[in-house]
């Protein structure tokens, strides 16, 4: 992370606090170590009434710090490393309970192996990590909530950073997981958290892990970029770009683009994440943020390094690419040592207008299509034709004709190791029975498989 994304999240973990316990100033405020009240004077008590009065105060004073260490921002993660060791010894045991989101289940085991899930009243970021890698979303709604008498007070925490440098959201955004992200944003997840530490990309917000991911799917790579280690875009043009909303538009991918659709609804600066998409010439990044975020693009939203401007967001992208445009040509002619690397940056910056002029005007068309997709099946064949001929056809109303050739994505192939049901190894002896549990278990794994795109 560069030293401004440091600042930021520094700013957005701790906040100014003008008073403490004693009345004094002070001039930062920890939420891992907020200040709390003394435990009042046991004037006049006897022994007994003292010791409760102490234990009543001791369990007050620790539900109130897990209540702020939980609704606050903490960074890093503050978990001692022991406790993280007695998770793991005990994870193998809460996993199946999480497969079945279980949350009476999910209740006794914490209350018999809270030692291992929970430090200073919060249930550990590395056990909330766990949860939501399951998707056990009932579970995860209990732990947040710290309403069953089996948490005993603690709660989790959705705004804490793990011991890997991320945080809950950056989790849910991975997985592509809607109802898991409804689910923290409700409970006050931020979506403006940057990612930071030695064991992860530093600086990336949920935001960028959906996006990215999202253009990591198969039938991008396998249509867009045939040498998957080599990205090329420079020979990007208008095919390239009618190909790609195609492809975009396929029934597997709107569970991507909803994900991406709900995580930039509530992630600030939009459009500086756009522009710097389309600076640093990511063209399937760009029409994956335009498509999924056309609505809150439309409206206006500040940002920070191409101006706080209100106008729609399409005009301000599609102005600064102009812009950009412009210098570029005029550093071209002064650096001829340069003029290849230039000249592909210009390139880039024309696509990527026609990239906004094409969502700015048949996006919301699009848009409507694909939430009208059913949740299809990652196993059924994909209505390919179907696709082709809407999207085409949306495509032409606004004035785009792609050639169908250019657009072709009759031929996907959405895994490539999956064997025909007569390539399965039959065991001797074995029964119709069996041969047909063992291919719904093959299935199983090929759907598990392709749902990580």
């Amino acid at each position: 992370m560069d030293k401004m994304h440091k600042e930021e999240a520094v700013k957005t973990t701790y906040h100014e606090d003008t008073t403490s316990t004693d009345g004094s100033s002070t001039a930062e405020y920890d939420p891992w170590n907020p200040p709390y009240p003394p435990c009042p004077p046991a004037v006049g008590l006897s022994l007994s009434d003292s010791i409760r009065l102490v234990a009543k105060w001791s369990r007050e004073k620790e539900a109130a710090i897990g209540a702020i260490r939980a609704s606050s921002i903490i960074f890093p993660d503050r978990i001692p490393k022991e406790v993280n060791h007695v998770f793991y010894d005990r994870v193998h045991h809460l996993a199946p309970i999480l497969d079945k989101d279980s949350v009476r289940r999910f209740l006794r085991f914490f209350r018999g192996n809270g030692a291992g899930m929970q430090w200073g009243s919060i249930i550990t970021p590395e056990a909330l990590n766990h949860m939501i890698a399951q998707n056990a979303v009932k579970c995860v709604k209990a732990a947040l909530e710290g309403q069953a008498p089996e948490l005993d007070g603690c709660r989790a925490g959705p705004n804490c950073m793990n011991q890997y440098g991320y945080y809950p959201l950056h989790r849910a955004a991975e997985l592509f997981s809607v109802d898991m992200i409804q689910l923290l944003i409700r409970h006050g997840a931020s979506a403006n958290l940057r990612t930071a530490g030695a064991e992860v990309i530093e600086g990336l917000l949920p935001l960028h892990v959906a996006v990215e991911n999202t253009c990591m799917h198969k039938y991008l790579e396998d249509s867009l970029f045939p040498n998957h280690e080599h990205r090329d875009y420079s020979e990007a043009d208008a095919h390239f770009i009618f190909k790609l909303i195609h492809l975009l538009c396929l029934p597997e991918m709107k569970i991507f683009l909803d994900s991406t659709r709900l995580i930039a609804k509530h992630t600030d600066n939009l459009l500086d994440e756009l522009w710097n998409y389309i600076k640093d010439g990511k063209l399937a990044e760009t029409a994956v943020l335009l498509l999924a975020a056309q609505e809150q693009i439309r409206m206006g939203t500040s940002c920070k390094k191409i101006g706080n401007s209100k106008a729609d967001g399409f005009q301000v992208i599609y102005k600064c690419i102009m812009d950009n445009s412009i210098k570029l040509q005029s550093e071209k002619g002064q650096n001829l040592m340069e003029k290849e690397e230039l000249e592909t940056k210009i390139k880039l910056r024309h696509t990527a207008m026609m990239l906004v002029h094409v969502i700015s005007k048949a996006g919301e068309g699009l848009e409507s299509y694909i939430r009208n997709h059913l949740e299809a099946p990652h196993f059924m064949q994909v209505p390919c034709l179907e696709v082709l001929e809407r999207v085409s056809s949306i495509l032409k109303d606004h004035g785009f004709s792609p050639a169908p050739e250019c657009v072709d994505i009759r031929n996907l192939c959405p895994y490539h190791d999956v064997l025909s049901s007569e390539e399965i190894p039959r065991k001797p002896g074995e029964s119709v029975a069996d041969r047909e549990a063992l291919e719904m278990d093959y299935l199983r794994t090929v759907v598990n498989k392709i749902s990580k795109p």
